[in-house]
This record gives structure tokens, C-alpha cells and sequence, in this order.
């Protein structure tokens, strides 16, 4: 907008994406901490201030048309000469029966969203990594009892958060363990059947809720007519977010399978937005 193109950004369900389920970001320039949320809505505002459209909409399918690319949404269609795609990762399930029934009603992707339900009782997070440990602190200070499983020989999240969970009294590791069965009863999730994957040994754990961390899967699938797809899902663009069809872009996590980090994708955006600028240029 301020190199004075026409600019509309679509988003399906919340601004901000994956950041704003974020209670505390430490690495974002200029700010100490800030939550998620806070740090969506000054981007929102800074958008408005300069004249952006926002559409509330999610994309169905997108196609290239003469002089550039319509993107027909559930509530319409937008026709623009150039594409940033932006669209983010979802998060991954186990494949367990009964995941998508409990989804919501006993297990959650959100500590933050979900945490305070489950103050005092028992919990557990499936999942070793940076996302998974993020969850497991923030549940540890409100849970009874935190289970942690593992599927691997050790947590990979990074070394000082480890030590830390690994520190605390009411955390419990259980490492090379994969989540078997959903226990219900009445209708109502009470528990999981894990598996070590070593002994092959099955165990009960009853927990009251159970917030899965597994990763994340980049939403891309609608985008495979017009940009390159890497057999896990995300685009494939070159350090200026250039996939080689001319006029579409990639920027943040659906393009980005090491870091996943608010800063890293906020600079691959503004690559792509100088790189539109230099296309549209190019080809006034």
C-alpha cells in the first residue's frame, strides 16, 4: 500500500494466524514480551491505517486469468495481477479414532484457549517439541498433574525448556510412547491407552483433558494448480519468496518447515510485498 498498489488481504478465521494462540512472544524486535494477540492486533491496525482492504473469507480455489489470478472465496471472488500466499499451518492430528469427536470436548490444540478448564486435574500433552513444551508450561501451573508423551527417546524442544519441565513435581516424561486409544465413558473422554513403542507394552492414563502438539500441516492443498508443493505440504520458494510462477509469492509458515517463528515470518511478508512491488513493476 505505501508503494501505492491496491491491496486486499483475505483471512479465513482469525488475523494473525498461529501467532495470536502465542500468550508470550520474547523474540519479536522492540518489544521485551508482548502476547500473540496484542502483537495481531497493532499489525491489523497498522494495515487499516494505511489502507488496506480486509476480507473476512476463506479461499476455495484460485486460478490464473488473463493479466493475473481470481480467487473465488465462500463469499466471493477477488481478482488481483499478483498473489502473496500466506496461508499458514494447521495442526496435525495422531489419526486415533475418536479425534475428531473429542475435538473440542476433552482434547484441545490451545492451552492458552483451553488451560483454565482443567485447573487442578489431570492433564496431558502429546508431543516433544517447541510447540508441545510451550503448552506443557503453561498447563504445569494450573494442572494437578501433567503427562508428557513422548514418541521419541527425549524431548526436542530446546534444552533450557526441557530442564525446566524436566524439573518440575508434577510433570511426568513418558518418552517413546505413541497414544493407542481415546477412553470414554458416557460419552465423555476420561483417558488414553498409550503404547511404548519399544516393549510394545500398553498403559491407562486418565487425564481429563488432553491437548495434542504434534506439529503442524502447512494449508496449502488449494494452491497445487499455480505454485510448487514439497511432499510435506509446503511451497516451495526461493529466499525472496519467488516460487517461479510469475506473480505469485510465498511468505511465512506455509513455506517455512524449520522455524515457524513470528519475526522470521513477518520478514519473508515484507520480501515478498518489495519482490510484488518489483514484479508489478517490471510489468506495468
Amino acid at each position: 500500500v505505501r508503494a501505492g498498489k491496491s491491496v486486499t488481504v483475505i483471512e479465513k478465521s482469525t488475523f494473525g494466524g498461529q501467532m495470536t494462540f502465542s500468550p508470550k512472544i520474547e523474540n519479536y524486535p522492540g518489544f521485551e514480551s508482548v502476547s500473540g494477540t496484542e502483537l495481531a492486533d497493532a499489525m491489523v491496525g497498522q494495515v487499516l491505517a494505511q489502507g488496506a482492504s480486509l476480507e473476512p473469507d476463506e479461499i476455495k480455489s484460485i486460478e490464473k486469468i488473463e493479466g493475473g489470478f481470481r480467487a473465488v472465496g465462500e463469499f466471493g471472488s477477488y481478482e488481483a495481477k499478483t498473489v502473496i500466499i500466506a496461508a499458514g499451518a494447521k495442526h496435525r492430528q495422531l489419526g486415533v479414532e475418536g479425534e475428531n469427536r473429542f475435538t473440542g470436548e476433552g482434547i484441545s490444540y490451545c492451552a492458552v484457549c483451553d488451560g483454565a478448564f482443567y485447573k487442578g486435574k489431570r492433564v496431558a500433552v502429546i508431543g516433544g517439541g517447541n510447540s508441545a513444551a510451550v503448552e506443557a508450561l503453561l498447563l504445569a501451573k494450573i494442572a494437578k498433574k501433567l503427562t508428557i508423551v513422548q514418541n521419541l527417546p527425549d524431548l526436542t524442544c530446546e534444552a533450557n525448556t526441557a530442564a525446566e519441565l524436566k524439573s518440575m513435581d508434577n510433570v511426568e516424561i513418558i518418552y517413546n510412547t505413541v497414544v493407542e486409544e481415546y477412553i470414554s465413558e458416557g460419552g465423555e473422554l476420561t483417558g488414553i491407552v498409550v503404547k511404548n513403542t519399544e516393549t510394545g507394552d500398553l498403559t491407562k492414563l486418565k487425564v481429563a483433558g488432553i491437548f495434542l502438539a504434534v506439529g503442524m500441516a502447512p494449508a496449502t492443498d488449494i494452491f497445487k494448480d499455480i505454485a510448487p508443493i514439497d511432499p510435506y505440504g509446503y511451497l516451495i520458494a526461493s529466499d525472496d519468496g519467488d516460487m517461479g510462477c510469475e506473480g505469485v509469492f510465498a511468505a511465512g509458515d506455509c513455506q517455512d518447515r524449520l522455524f515457524r517463528q513470528a519475526i522470521i515470518a513477518a520478514g519473508s511478508g515484507a520480501t515478498a510485498g518489495m519482490e510484488v512491488e518489483r514484479f508489478l513493476m517490471e510489468n506495468a
